[in-house]
């Protein structure tokens, strides 16, 4: 008796193709057929016999390429590429050879001079998903690459690929070699201390200034998706209202998930009411994927159409159709999140302790949740009458519907802006912590009621609850740019200002077109993490929109500039603090706004400020408007 046993190997696989083959050989067949003849005797063929591999096979736009070493076919992977580019540059743009490249180290099945099995088509797959020019490898061969190459590897999330039922880590190599920057972000100013005319329409971060250029690559490491503004079919504005809700419910579901990365509403917002190009928003905003969507409602009937898109060539991931009752349009929002997180991050995370934290309570009246989204859109102008109109609209809500915790939650965050203009802030912060805790009763899982009341919480110099309703929010919407800053302002003052700088960092990845005011959430964090060049540019940034500075934010400037020193620039800004606000003393100041919790922190701050020469004490008639009474020992016996 015989057997016969099939010889198998361990080999890393190159795969590539060329991007828009169809579409050249249609332009000019005899000349794209001869120029990928000249693109492969002068790049592919002698790279690939430098590298020692041996071609597979020839496809009319791809080969197959085998190597023994993982490291031999990055290598090769990445000198093609970047002799393509040079090769491609005497031609015209749209007759240029393109390539897209994937790696992968498997088992595969050897039938004389071919190679068969999952080693070979998963690395079909991963150039398939490819970005144009670039080169993507598995998680297999990701293991046996670190620490023998100088180029950084970018995960790229967890595919799923045709014919293959598991998940494939992969990989982006960064040809260029420069390492992923954090760009500098920006702050926000004490919420009690914001001018009220502040206008944030959405800035794109193409306008910002210079000191903000660096943009991170996608997702730094995790999936990302941006949720593009619904399309509302028909002329009825509630509809398009409804429209504006869901998107927005929708992006705060994903942003539970701490699987991936979604940006903000702010920086999608842009594209409502215009004809988009996917892959344009991919390279605007650094995503992976992006999600369209349309509602159509006729009578008590609505259908919501969604497609999940790759923004790397536009082809469709998934997509569906709900047709409902008008009613059930909240759950669907629940099953989209649910299905695009499925994709997204693979099976498992529908498993993961952020699956029960998606649960959010659903509003139970239609007219209760357009008069809230009615309310969001005012309050959105941060004007005083449109504030005024947004409460309004806001009490209408809740008087329909007791039960809506997000009219609760709006309704606190517009009393936060205005306690510049109220008489006595105590009464503000107990209403404020009124409102955060009726919603956190009505719905737990609401990370923006959470937040509120954490907020309420620090203003009252209540630090440790503040603490834990900031992580509490974090917990439940880890993605959520405005939880992030807003988180971030709140660490500043706990001890915890790195993680707050952090947090900032990573909001601003999420939201590249953020409004001017979420800048000002971070500077306190930025200051006493000691990132002074982010304090000013944070600032310079704001500014734009808010010339007239508040006394902390200019403090804070002024302290910065010190640091730097910039001593013209800090000069400045100190006669123009004296010139604002002669009254203010840092002593009234750390009761009113910088209400540290560890004397570590109140030191530093203070030894900073004594470096501007700007007043010190205060009198005791300055400080009886205070939520809490610290007197500084140098100044209990000077106090008139």
């Amino acid at each position: 008796m015989s057997t016969t046993t099939t010889e198998r190997r361990l080999v890393a696989i190159l795969a590539s193709d060329i991007v828009g083959y169809s579409r050249l050989i249609e332009q000019d067949e005899a000349a794209t057929l001869a120029s990928i003849r000249t693109f492969r005797r002068e790049v592919t063929d002698p790279l690939i016999a430098e590298h020692r591999g041996r071609i597979i096979k020839l496809m009319g736009d791809g080969a197959i390429v085998e190597f023994a070493s993982v490291v031999d076919a990055v290598q090769a992977a990445i000198a093609i590429q970047k002799a393509a580019a040079e090769h491609g540059k005497p031609a015209r743009p749209t007759r240029r050879i393109v390539l897209r490249i994937g790696i992968n180290l498997g088992d595969v099945v050897v039938d004389g001079d071919d190679l068969y099995g999952d080693g070979v088509n998963v690395a079909a797959r991963l150039e398939q998903l490819c970005a144009p020019g670039g080169v993507m490898i598995s998680g297999t061969a990701y293991d046996h690459m670190q620490g023998k190459l100088g180029l950084p590897l970018d995960f790229a999330g967890n595919q799923h690929v045709k014919n293959i039922s598991r998940a494939i880590p992969s990989y982006q190599v960064r040809l260029d070699g420069v390492k992923r920057v954090r760009p500098p972000m920006g702050r926000r100013l004490r919420a009690s201390m914001v001018p009220i005319a502040v206008a944030v329409a959405g800035i794109l971060l193409a306008g910002a200034g210079a000191w903000w250029w660096l943009r991170p690559g996608e997702a730094g490491g995790r999936p990302s998706i941006a949720v593009l503004p619904f399309d509302a079919v028909g002329p009825d504005e509630t509809t398009g209202r409804l429209a504006d809700g869901v998107t927005e419910d929708i992006i705060t579901d994903l942003a539970r998930y701490r699987e991936f990365d979604v940006i903000a509403r702010n920086s999608t917002k842009t594209y409502k009411g215009k004809a988009i190009d996917v892959r344009q928003v991919g390279r605007d905003l650094n995503v992976g994927y992006a999600l369209e969507g349309s509602i159509q409602r006729q009578a008590e009937q609505v259908r919501v159409t969604v497609q999940l898109v790759r923004t790397t060539d536009g082809s469709h991931v998934w997509s569906e159709r709900w047709d409902r009752p008008v009613a059930d349009v909240f759950a669907v929002q629940t099953e989209v999140a649910e299905r695009v997180a499925n994709q997204l991050g693979g099976y498992n995370v529908m498993y993961s302790e952020s699956k029960t934290a998606v649960k959010r309570k659903r509003p139970g009246d239609l007219k209760a949740y357009d008069l809230y989204v009615l309310g969001s859109e005012a309050a959105d102008s941060r004007t005083e009458e449109a504030e005024a109109r947004a409460t309004a609209y806001l009490d209408q809500a809740i008087e329909r519907d007791p039960q809506l915790a997000r009219a609760y939650v709006r309704k606190g965050w517009i009393l936060n802006r205005q306690t510049a203009i109220r008489k006595n802030l105590h009464e503000t912060f107990l209403e404020m912590e009124r409102l955060g805790k009726t919603a956190v009763g009505i719905d737990p899982n609401d990370a923006m009621a959470h937040m509120l009341l954490g907020t309420a919480f620090g203003w009252e110099g209540r630090n440790q609850e503040s603490l834990e309703e900031t992580q509490r929010a974090l917990a439940l919407n880890p993605s959520s740019a405005n939880v992030l800053v807003r988180a971030a302002d709140q660490f500043a003052f706990y001890g915890k200002q790195k993680e707050g700088a952090a947090l900032c960092d990573r909001a601003f990845r999420l939201d590249p077109g953020a409004p001017a005011f979420y800048y000002g959430y971070c500077v306190s964090s930025y200051f006493m993490a000691q990132r002074f060049e982010d304090v000013v540019g944070a600032i310079k940034h704001y500014r734009t929109n808010t010339p007239k500075l508040n006394a902390f934010v200019l403090g804070e400037l002024a302290m910065a500039q010190i640091y730097l020193g910039h001593s013209e620039e800090a000069a400045a800004s100190i006669k123009e603090f004296n010139a604002r606000y002669p009254k203010y003393s840092v002593e009234y100041m750390i009761n009113n706004g910088w209400l540290y919790d560890r004397p570590e922190d109140e030191q530093y701050l203070l030894a900073s400020w004594r470096k501007t020469g700007l007043r010190i004490c205060a009198k005791d008639e300055e400080l009886k408007d205070g939520p809490v009474l610290k007197r500084l020992p140098e100044c209990t016996a000077t106090a008139k």
